[in-house]
Formats: C-alpha cells, sequence, structure tokens
C-alpha cells in the first residue's frame, strides 16, 4: 500500500520559489512513498498557441530554464510518476500542425533528463486515477471521478484557482476527486493573462492514503 504526493501544476521555470521545499515538507511529514506530477511541469510559454508576453524568454532560453530547474525537483524525488498536461505537449502539438513526423519528436525524460520519469497521459495506482485533468470549475475532479458507468476515486491538477477534495458515494461505494490546486508564481510573465481574474491560484498538493482517502494540503501564503 502506498501514500503518494500529488504535486501541482509546475509551470517550470515559473514556479514559486517556496513551492518545492514545502512539497517535500508535505512528502516528509506525511511519510510518502510515491510521487505524481499532475502535469504541465514546464510551461512553454514561447512557443504557446496565444499571444506571447513582451519581452518574454526565446523558446530555447525558456527550455535551458526549465532543465536547469527540474534537476532541483528530480534530486528531490528521483523516481516519479509524471501526467502529461496542455503544457507538456505544446512541442508535439506545434510539430504535428507543420506536418512534421514523430520521429523527429524526442521523448520527454531525453529532452528533460528524468530516466526514472515515468511520462504517460495518466496514471492509475491503487485504483485511483491520476490526469492532468480539462474540466471547468471547482467540481471538476468530482464530476471526473463519478462520470460513466465506473466511478473511480480520480485526482487532477490543470485548474489553477481551485484546490480541495470532495466525496461522492453510491449504494457499493465511495469516491473522492481531489484537485492539488498549483505551484505557480503568478508574479511572472507567464501568468499575466490571468491578472484580472476574480479567483487567484490556490497553491498546494494532495495526499492520497492507500487509494481510500485524498487530503488537500493548501500552501501558505
Amino acid at each position: 500500500m502506498s501514500r503518494v504526493l500529488g504535486i501541482g501544476d509546475l509551470h517550470l521555470p515559473f514556479t514559486h520559489r517556496k513551492y518545492l521545499s514545502f512539497c517535500k515538507k508535505q512528502y516528509k511529514l506525511w511519510d510518502c512513498d510515491r510521487v505524481v506530477y499532475l502535469g504541465d511541469l514546464v510551461d512553454n510559454h514561447a512557443i504557446s498557441f496565444h499571444e506571447n508576453e513582451f519581452g518574454h524568454m526565446s523558446a530555447s532560453d525558456e527550455l535551458r530554464e526549465a532543465q536547469r530547474e527540474i534537476k532541483k525537483w528530480v534530486k528531490a524525488f528521483p523516481k516519479a510518476d509524471v501526467c502529461i498536461g496542455n503544457h507538456d505537449c505544446l512541442p508535439q502539438r506545434k510539430a504535428k500542425s507543420i506536418g512534421l513526423p514523430p520521429q523527429w519528436i524526442r521523448d520527454y525524460s531525453e529532452v528533460y533528463e528524468t530516466p526514472n520519469y515515468n511520462w504517460d497521459l495518466s496514471h492509475r495506482i491503487q485504483g485511483v486515477d491520476y490526469k492532468h485533468g480539462r474540466g471547468s470549475g471547482k467540481n471538476a475532479a468530482i464530476n471526473m471521478a463519478t462520470a460513466g458507468a465506473t466511478s473511480r476515486s480520480t485526482v487532477i491538477g490543470h485548474l489553477h484557482a481551485f484546490g480541495g477534495v470532495q466525496f461522492a458515494a453510491s449504494e457499493d461505494n465511495l469516491v473522492f476527486g481531489l484537485n492539488v490546486g498549483c505551484g505557480i508564481d503568478i508574479r511572472r510573465y507567464a501568468f499575466h493573462y490571468g491578472k484580472d481574474f476574480p479567483n487567484r491560484p490556490t497553491l498546494g498538493c494532495g495526499i492520497i492514503d492507500e487509494g481510500k482517502e485524498g487530503f488537500f494540503i493548501p500552501m501558505q501564503l
């Protein structure tokens, strides 16, 4: 049985400077033995399909910064599962848009030098689904957990403005939906698009205990 630390969106190299130490503290405090990143480890602002901010780094400089920063996370958590987020896969999406064959695309672990990180769209651990999440609103996690013929506890990231856990029960089952929040630094230019949003980023992480319970741990600022 495992106790999993669920890490929110990092958007490297635009991560809050205290988020790594916060996650390390929770991993030790809760006696975790497994780590799952819930997607968007990197931001890829320079190659976004949206407008870039004035004075942004070049794609090469941003990649080098992200590679430098991710080394700190690999040192803290040498082995982990990674959910591929919509920002992570921007290079692949760009390649498709100009017709490049897949043979030109390098593996995530090769690019970021994470040989012991298992990158995939989703992971299932002890009956719990981990995915980046493309839902909307603060109920997205529980909606995903209860969707379809077979409900299954679900842990997501993606939604920066919300963090928390909800439970739902049927006659035969009890499931939870957990949104782990994020670890971004809203002051960085990559997030200027949200400067007028009423809901600010909710920094935090998730703890999943033996596949049965989920906890959201807010990061106090």
